[in-house]
């Protein structure tokens, strides 16, 4: 009976010491694939941020060869009433909401309606 008890104390020992072995490769590979996860997120978010660059500087030679000069106030009204335009809102809702003359917002976005239309 003794041997029998200390026979199973140890085997419960080993299954014990299997066990922790067999979580750590486990925790070890689920680390590895966070971090293969985390570089490519890391790698997308510096392509985008590249891309994004690019787009403004882009934007800046377009704007100083079409001789525009708009300040940042001025930059930000337009940003805005186009994005309600191109979201269906209308002149006159446009107008209300920014507070600024119908004829205003049609002056602003008539480059805009003569190249969509």
């Amino acid at each position: 009976m003794e041997w029998t008890l200390a026979l199973l104390f140890v085997i419960s020992i080993l299954l014990l010491f299997i066990s922790l072995g067999s979580t750590r490769r486990n925790a070890k590979k689920e680390q590895n694939e966070i971090d293969m996860i985390h570089m490519a997120l890391m790698k997308e978010i510096n392509d985008m941020q590249g891309a994004i660059r690019n787009i403004e500087l882009d934007l800046e030679v377009i704007a100083k060869e079409a001789g525009v000069q708009l300040s940042d106030d001025e930059k930000l009204l337009m940003r805005e009433i186009l994005d309600l335009y191109k979201r269906k809102y209308s002149i006159e809702s446009i107008a209300e909401k920014k507070q600024v003359s119908v004829s205003k917002i049609e002056q602003l976005l008539t480059p805009h309606l003569t190249s969509k239309e």
